[in-house]
């Protein structure tokens, strides 16, 4: 009798054993995380590169598969694809905080310029022009270039009229340019992708670095030329 308990009772105990080593062992993060997880953008980067990316994406972070997790969320951001020392991604002043403050505006896009200037609808009331900050693209006026008509129909695709947009200054450039145009990142609200970066990375734009002041995000803006250069994109393959 007893020897038939004992060998009944090995099996759930068993059984038991097992729940208990997977409870045990699981790890902190196994559940699923999201952008939504995350209240900004650099928060998702540091937990991506420390969980793997860029090389693995388990979590889906990266949509667009170019090493930069969840650029759909609001800055303070990180462009960095690499971990420095400690397990933390290392520290780039030029995608860091500025010393001065951001200017935020909410507006929405009346006219496509070109490839790198937008007319937009500001909520605040006024409709200034709007220079991209860190890109250029190929000209349409005075001159057609090549790649120009690509450019500006590119961001009239990202951007077509009614677009609601939230405009970033960089704390490092200045409000305007000498046109009177204000210098901004442009980010599509109801994505919140980077716009400039966006017109970089699918090859319709160059990394524009006035008067050798680097601007906050020179560096991301850099690997994202080097992509589309790489594959061809765009100007890259055209001109």
């Amino acid at each position: 009798m007893t020897r038939s308990r004992a060998l009944f009772a090995m099996p759930i105990l068993a059984l038991f054993a097992g729940i208990l080593s997977v409870l045990t062992m699981a790890p902190a993060q196994a559940y699923d995380r999201d952008c939504g997880d995350f209240a900004t953008q650099r928060a998702a980067q540091i937990f991506f590169l420390n969980n793997g990316g860029p090389s693995s994406d388990p979590h889906g972070l990266d949509a667009e598969g170019d090493g930069i997790a969840c650029e759909s969320n609001p800055c303070p951001c990180l462009y960095k694809r690499s971990t420095g020392g400690g397990g933390q991604p290392s520290t780039d002043p030029k995608s860091g905080s500025g010393g001065g403050s951001t200017l935020t505006q909410s507006a929405i896009v009346i006219k496509v310029t070109d490839g790198d200037t937008i007319k937009v609808r500001l909520a605040t009331g006024g409709t200034p022009d709007v220079r991209l900050i860190g890109i250029d693209t190929p000209e349409v006026y005075g001159g057609t270039e090549c790649g120009g008509p690509e450019a500006s129909a590119s961001l009239k695709r990202i951007l077509p009229i009614g677009t609601k947009v939230v405009m970033y200054s960089d704390p490092t450039q200045d409000l305007k340019d000498r046109y009177g145009r204000l210098l901004r990142y442009v980010h599509k609200k109801s994505t919140g992708k980077d716009v400039n970066r966006q017109q970089v990375y699918f090859g319709h734009a160059t990394v524009y670095v006035y008067n050798n002041n680097p601007f906050k995000r020179t560096s991301g803006y850099k690997k994202a030329a080097t992509m589309a250069k790489g594959a061809h994109r765009g100007i890259w393959g055209t001109c």
